[in-house]
């Protein structure tokens, strides 16, 4: 079992490369959020006409960020040995994985698709930031949580579909599973370097323990999810709370 002597959390490890990193993807995601904005406000409300246009420039989108995608990963692997070229390929890649997804993602599933890009997003580019400021204990917790709230988001609006309904009751129950293994790893101390041996697993068990709690009430009844999402929701703003002032 992993222990705790001194009961103090492990701060991560920050340097400027991993801050300028972290800022620039916040600025990355901004201008992606931008981008969905637009394919909401011309696609999936624009007028005839815009949806028509809009649905050929997400094909020509999709395949320039396939074609990103592969420039990407070729060009980190032959800059593998130089830090900074092997970062430009990556951040190649990456977008040109995002566009190429995200334009599969929003023509098959259209207005859904684009709500729930939009949510998680903003999460993942908040993460990205408390992954680079926070220690590894607050990092680890609230990502559990903000996960726990999109799995949430997911189960409120397709749990009453029956179509849907099995595969999110599988994806749920897949979900539950891995937080327990994640509550048992941490237990062994096998997360790290994620998650050091001597950080405080509290956070963590708390956070997989409440997401678990969540995540069996709205499979029991969809009407509790939208309490529970804001019950979570206040427990993810009262965390970030507490470890930014805990750093000050």
């Amino acid at each position: 079992m992993a222990k705790n002597p001194n009961g103090k959390s492990t701060p991560a490890k920050r340097n400027s490369d991993s801050l300028n990193g972290a800022m620039i993807f916040f600025l990355i995601g901004c201008v992606a959020e931008f981008y969905l904005f637009m394919i909401r406000r011309y696609y999936v409300d624009g007028t005839i006409s815009e949806v028509v246009a809009w649905d050929a420039y997400l094909k020509n989108i999709t395949i320039a960020g396939a074609v990103a995608l592969i420039v990407g990963a070729v060009l980190a692997y032959l800059w593998r040995k130089q830090k900074t070229k092997m970062a430009v390929g990556c951040w190649i890649g990456g977008i040109g994985a995002f566009l190429a997804l995200s334009g599969v993602f929003i023509r098959h599933y259209i207005g859904a698709g684009v709500t729930l890009l939009s949510v998680v997003l903003p999460v993942v580019m908040i993460l990205a930031l408390l992954w680079s400021f926070y220690d590894r204990e607050c990092s680890v917790s609230l990502t559990i949580l903000s996960l726990s709230l999109i799995v949430l988001w997911v189960c409120r609006r397709k749990l009453p579909d029956l179509t849907w309904h099995t595969y999110i009751m599988a994806g749920a129950v897949v979900y539950l599973v891995l937080l327990a293994g994640v509550a048992w790893l941490a237990k062994n101390g096998k997360l790290a370097p994620i998650l050091p041996k001597t950080a405080d697993m509290l956070p963590v068990y708390a956070a997989c323990g409440l997401s678990a709690i969540g995540i069996l009430s709205v499979l029991i009844s969809t009407t509790a999810a939208y309490y529970v999402m804001w019950g979570l929701a206040v427990v993810v703003f009262a965390l970030a709370v507490y470890y930014t002032i805990k750093m000050l």
